[in-house]
């Protein structure tokens, strides 16, 4: 039997598709592991976007602690390292409150870091980099992954023969530092290392999931989704801030490029591709439990779900 204090301390995710119901089902969790939600979605986190975000409504807010949900302004680029050094801030107190973090969101990159760590490597050579892009546009992109391939093949298995950003910065990893890129990624440290991490992904038939984005589309607008826009086109948005899916759509129609039916179209298309993509970087990782649930589960017996495994 292990020693009480050599027994690691939990930390539980809750990932999936947007729409499929985690923050419903992560409150009723929270209650029963005695535990306090943290925000991993990157539109979640601005202010001001509370309808577009599809922000928890003020009922769950209520019931258990949240964190990282509108608290940076619209003006601020926020990234994946930004979400690890506040999450890890947030961790920490949580801890020291005595309750377990719950993690909730469907940010992919964004949990990554988290379990996994961040590979923040700063060899960089401007000079060098521009040499691999001429040789790139010269020579073209296989002359310059075939020398990726020699030099770190590992790299070159999970970069695309095409991605040349990502080919470029790994040749420049490699002749700056003489170490691969692929060695030096595995050199990162994450919650992983220090806790009993424990990643649960919802998931449910498609047509299902694609039935609730709609649904949830149309709850948008009859919220004031048109105005809540209206509000936030005008501000000097970061960058990140400017991807969240809706506004793009809904200024187009606020501009008259485009009717408010066509509007409310496209941003159900594009939230069911958001959908898509989010599944797949789910499924890349072996040690996720997918927990299947269905149009008619209750969030609470979804919470029963992962609880029988934890």
């Amino acid at each position: 039997m292990p020693h009480p204090n050599s027994i690691k301390k939990k930390i539980i995710f809750i990932l999936g598709p947007t729409a499929v119901g985690k923050s419903e089902t992560a409150v009723y969790l929270a209650k029963k592991i005695k535990a306090e939600i943290i925000s991993c979605d990157s539109m979640q986190v601005y202010k001001g976007m509370s309808i577009i975000t599809s922000k928890p409504g003020r009922a769950l807010l209520k019931k258990i602690r949240h964190h990282l949900i509108g608290v940076v302004p619209l003006e601020r680029d926020y990234d994946a390292a930004s979400f690890r050094k506040d999450a890890l801030k947030e961790i920490k107190g949580i801890f020291k409150r005595g309750k377990i973090p719950l993690i909730v969101g469907g940010t992919g990159l964004y949990s990554s870091v988290l379990v996994y760590g961040i590979f923040d490597c700063k060899a960089e050579d401007i000079s060098l980099r521009n040499k691999f892009y001429g040789m790139a546009k010269s020579k073209g992109n296989l002359y310059l992954y075939r020398k990726l391939k020699k030099v770190d093949p590992r790299a070159a298995g999970r970069i695309h023969a095409n991605d040349t950003r990502r080919i470029v910065r790994a040749l420049e990893v490699f002749e700056v530092t003489g170490k691969p890129i692929s060695v030096l990624q595995k050199e990162r440290r994450g919650l992983k290392d220090k806790y009993d991490v424990r990643l649960f992904c919802l998931n449910m038939p498609r047509e299902s999931l694609y039935d609730r984005i709609n649904t949830r589309v149309k709850i948008m607008v009859r919220k004031g989704l048109i105005n809540e826009v209206k509000g936030i086109i005008n501000k000097p948005l970061s960058r990140t801030a400017s991807f969240a899916i809706g506004l793009k759509e809904i200024s187009g129609y606020i501009k008259g490029e485009c009717s408010k039916q066509e509007a409310i179209g496209m941003i159900k298309i594009n939230t069911r591709h958001y959908a898509k993509r989010q599944l797949t970087w789910f499924r890349k990782d072996k040690s996720t439990i997918w927990i299947n649930i269905h149009d008619k589960d209750k969030p609470e017996e979804i919470a029963d779900k992962i609880y029988k495994h934890i």
